[in-house]
């Protein structure tokens, strides 16, 4: 017997360390800790830009949006006639609904600003109000047929050029008082205002600068459409100056005068519009009756509850997000119990019964990439398979549930998947120790701790369902829809095609109801994810 070879490990020698000088170690800390303070700073300011820049989307939709949800109305007496409304006296509902109720606004507000001649000052006094002025005394008098007959005073909408108007869109002017006694030549039709010599000279000046010359044809300086428009407030009527001298005004008087008596310095003024009236959607005519009657107390302001009552229209002023809200909320509807029960179901057998081969490994795969498809491509899908070879509704929200669930199960699919897989195995194998089945195990003990995720998934992914607009158009959803849906299979819009509708329209007033929208639509996101934040933190449980 030999002895064996040793083959302890021969002791190294102690590593001989650096030295390193203490200033050189204190720079080096200092860089280090410069870098940290760099770094969070350069995270606070992402996180500072970020916030900013949601800051002023915010603050831009909702600036925008706020005209929209108030309108304005005219509060006047109107003569609910017997012979035009009831004819027969029988007070048939059939008959009321189908007078003409259009007559009876019309000459309510002829009413207010009473002398009016011409049929196109006429027609600019009646254009003021509404369509829909006629569809609310409608409703009034269906409602109680008792005022048939009678005077009621009553609140009628504007058009929704007056409206925008009111609200300070068109309405910017400078007023000018009178610097010198002005005697007009006459209460209506086309007059000439005379003052002292050379009490226009601003004014001629003004258009000089304005790029105005003397016409010698005219002998005056001549305005048209092209320039701010001039209004002359003089004994209760105004005149709009189309001529001008250093001494004279001419023009048509858009409200009658009460008198030719020369009006004073100081109780006449002229006011100077900013817009050129061939830049506006509104006429002067039509801001002087304004005027009037503004300053008759008869302009009421109030919330816009149509915006929330009424279906789509093709008056800005009676458009409403109703019948979006309600195609919404049956299109969600179809989503959720199509996708909820069909992800949730699928998410189990994937990962709790489904054989770990190359078959569910190509499943789960394509899940995954089902997930990042673009959305139109299941809008093309629905078009193809649902309207083309089904021949379902178009436009309907049972077509829009079932693109919309193939959009959101891989979504669902995925998050109750990861909500499954974060239960602790300890709870199956103490299910299952005790005699129950996998079945058992799984819906009984593991379904419940995972559903708050589940639920959370779910969520998100019905708030992505209720944004997108892509799908949707694809199948038809883009249709012009007035009527309010009453079920799954009736022609219904969602709110962010709606949306879509509207910020495609030139209407100034459609333009603030886009913005509208889109404020309810993320009130709606924001209450969604809302939800599942609260849901997580109200179930969490940690293992």
């Amino acid at each position: 017997m030999t002895d064996a070879t040793s083959t302890l490990p021969t002791q190294l020698p102690p590593a001989r360390r650096r030295a390193i000088p203490p200033d050189v170690a204190a720079a080096r800390v200092r860089r280090r800790y410069a870098s940290e303070r760099t770094f969070k700073a350069l995270g606070i300011g992402a996180l500072a830009l970020t916030a900013l820049f949601l800051v002023m989307l915010l603050t831009s939709i909702i600036v925008k949006s706020l005209p929209a949800f108030s309108e304005h109305r005219a509060v006047m007496s109107v003569l609910v006639d017997a012979a035009v409304v009831d004819p027969d006296g029988k007070r048939n509902a059939d008959t009321l609904r189908s007078a003409d109720y259009a007559s009876l606004t019309r000459a309510a507000i002829t009413t207010v600003i009473p002398g009016i001649e011409g049929r196109s000052a006429r027609k600019a006094l009646t254009g003021l109000l509404s369509s829909g002025a006629a569809d609310d005394l409608r409703a009034l008098v269906i409602a109680d047929p008792s005022i048939i007959g009678t005077t009621i005073k009553t609140p009628m909408l504007f058009s929704d050029d007056v409206d925008l108007y009111l609200k300070g869109d068109t309405g910017r002017y400078t007023t000018a008082a009178g610097v010198a006694e002005l005697t007009p030549s006459d209460v209506k039709g086309d007059i000439t205002l005379t003052a002292a010599d050379q009490s226009f000279a601003a004014l001629i000046a003004e258009l000089e600068r304005e790029g105005i010359s003397a016409d010698a044809e005219a002998g005056a300086h001549v305005l048209d459409g092209r320039i701010p428009s001039r209004v002359v407030y003089v004994n209760g009527g105004a005149v709009k100056v189309v001529k001008a001298t250093a001494n004279t005004l001419t023009g048509p008087v858009l409200l009658p005068l009460s008198s030719v008596s020369p009006a004073k310095t100081g109780s006449w003024n002229l006011t100077t519009y900013a817009q050129p009236e061939s830049r506006r959607r509104i006429s002067d005519q039509e801001i002087v009756f304004i005027d009037k009657i503004k300053s008759a107390g008869a302009i009421e302001r109030g919330f816009n509850w149509r915006f929330f009552t009424s279906g789509d229209s093709r008056e800005p002023e009676l458009a409403g997000i109703r019948g979006a809200l309600i195609g919404t909320a049956l299109t969600l509807f179809v989503t959720l119990i199509l996708c909820l029960p069909i992800g949730v179901l699928a998410a189990i057998y994937l990962e709790e019964f489904a054989p770990k081969n190359w078959l569910t490994d190509i499943i789960e795969v394509n899940i995954n990439n089902l997930a990042a498809v673009p959305s139109i491509v299941f809008g093309l899908l629905g078009l193809a398979v649902f309207l083309n070879y089904f021949n379902l509704p178009r436009s309907a929200p049972l077509v829009g549930g079932l693109v919309l669930a193939l959009l959101v199960l891989p979504t669902i699919i995925i998050s109750a998947r990861a909500a499954i897989k974060a239960v602790p195995p300890s709870i199956r194998e103490a299910a299952i120790g005790l005699g129950a089945s996998q079945q058992q195990a799984v819906f009984h003990h593991v379904l419940p701790l995972a559903m708050p995720g589940i639920m959370t998934g779910t969520i998100i992914g019905m708030a992505h369902a209720l944004g997108e607009t892509a799908p949707l158009l694809m199948i038809g959803m883009v249709a012009f829809i007035v009527d309010v849906p009453t079920n799954i299979s009736d022609a219904a819009t969602v709110l962010p095609v709606q949306i879509y509708l509207w910020s495609d329209l030139p209407e100034a007033a459609f333009q603030q109801r886009t913005a509208a929208a889109i404020v309810v639509l993320l009130g709606f996101l924001f209450a969604m994810n809302g939800a599942a934040i609260w849901l997580r933190n109200k179930f969490e449980r940690r293992w």
